[in-house]
């Protein structure tokens, strides 16, 4: 069984490490995971291609603004992720948890704004035309597990739903279901 323990410094011993600069103090303890997809280049519609360094490039401001029309605005941005869980099950860190990522935006929860402040942000490689896979879900299952013994997590959401004017991720495509029999506690918190 593969550690997936996160350490006092909030880094997963699983995980591999790539660092990003998009981080700051975290002020306010963490009590929400937060799920997302993302997908590099952006996909229309029944576009299955995924892989490439390109989500790396955008967490840690290596994106190159010539390598795809959609990338000129992109490659402005500063944000990151705490995790990324790969296509094949790879799961990368990019940020400790004891510090802020910037992934949520500009976002609310039951009256609290700035989600940044007291989540965890968990990007699926995906989009929301085509369905996740079971690896991903394994390693998520693993990942959650590890942040709950950590941290009191009270909350378990979607972009969509602290962001609903602006995200639609993780998607349709995304399975609660299967998060339902370890978590489902922290999803009906979520959605009350």
């Amino acid at each position: 069984m593969h550690d997936y323990r996160i350490d006092s410094a909030g880094w997963c011993l699983k995980a591999r490490q790539v660092a990003s600069p998009n981080c700051d103090e975290r002020t306010t303890a963490v009590d929400m995971v937060v799920i997302h997809n993302i997908h590099l280049p952006p996909q229309a519609a029944g576009a299955t291609e995924f892989g490439g360094e390109d989500i790396e490039r955008l967490f840690t401001n290596r994106l190159n603004p010539a390598d795809h029309e959609s990338y000129a605005e992109l490659a402005k941005l500063r944000v990151s992720a705490h995790f990324l869980i790969r296509r094949d099950g790879e799961l990368i860190q990019f940020v400790s948890c004891n510090q802020r990522a910037w992934h949520a935006g500009v976002s609310c929860w039951q009256g609290r704004e700035r989600c940044n402040d007291f989540s965890v942000g968990i990007e699926l490689e995906g989009s929301d035309f085509v369905p996740f896979e079971a690896i991903q879900y394994a390693v998520l299952e693993k990942l959650l597990s590890a942040l709950t013994e950590r941290y009191p997590v009270q909350h378990l959401v979607g972009h969509q739903e602290i962001a609903p004017e602006r995200k639609s991720d993780p998607g349709p495509f995304f399975d609660w279901a299967k998060l339902a029999n370890q978590f489902g506690q922290l999803r009906q918190t979520a959605v009350e």
